[in-house]
């Protein structure tokens, strides 16, 4: 499994690089970033999806066996008995595709991602 050797022009082109029900996860994942992060902009970086939002926020990609998200967030105590299972790296987690995607997990790591990107810019000032 994988997508084109080119780089995808948009996230549509990305997911549609993928067999029907990877596809079908991903389009989910993708609507549980923009729910979970309203005026989030899509774009590809790094050859994957990427929401940005004043910089850039959070991006997922499709793998032979997993779905990877990154960045998680860093400060995520409150979250560490979920991730474990799915971490990867300190700032990275991999999503098994042979179990069930944790969708709710997916939308308050995106929220508490969100709310620690808003909190770095207003300290960072205009």
């Amino acid at each position: 499994m994988g997508a084109s050797p080119r780089v995808p022009k948009d996230i549509d082109e990305y997911i549609a690089g993928y067999p029907k029900d990877v596809q079908a996860i991903l389009q989910r994942v993708r609507r549980t970033i923009k729910k979970a992060a309203p005026g989030v902009e899509e774009t590809i970086k790094y050859e994957m999806p990427t929401f940005t939002l004043k910089g850039n926020l959070i991006s997922f990609g499709a793998f032979k066996s997993h779905i990877g998200i990154y960045p998680v967030p860093a400060g995520t105590k409150e979250f560490q008995k979920e991730l474990a299972p799915y971490r990867a790296q300190k700032s990275s987690v991999r999503i098994p595709l042979d179990k069930p995607i944790p969708y709710d997990l997916i939308s308050r790591l995106v929220k508490f991602r969100l709310e620690e990107h808003l909190a770095r810019l207003k300290a960072k000032g205009p």
